[in-house]
């Protein structure tokens, strides 16, 4: 997967909500180093659904955390604060009924 910046991963993740006519409220985003294991075990989102989620990676840590609160500002839900040293990678899914937000 290429890495890319802030400002792209942003474009990204709110194009594919805004083009299938959804609100960025409607939307969880949050950063990790696992992103497989983070939406798939821990936030329940269905793998086979691939419009109701997206993942992008950052160059490193501190680009991905920058690219996270941009998505807050824009209006996802989530929160700031996760992940570790680790962390490259900066999801959003759609929330659903089966999925948790926790």
């Amino acid at each position: 997967m290429k890495r890319e910046k802030p400002k792209k991963i942003v474009a990204a993740i709110t194009g594919r909500v805004l083009k299938n006519g959804e609100r960025c409220k409607e939307w969880y985003a949050g950063i990790a180093a696992d992103p497989d294991d983070c939406l798939f075990r821990r936030h329940r989102v269905r793998r086979d659904d691939v419009h109701t989620w997206i993942v992008r990676k950052a160059a490193n840590e501190a680009k991905a955390r920058k690219a996270e609160k941009r998505l807050l500002r824009a209006g996802f839900d989530g929160g700031a604060g996760g992940g570790d040293q680790s962390t490259r990678f900066v999801y959003a899914y759609k929330m659903a009924s089966h999925t948790s937000e926790e």
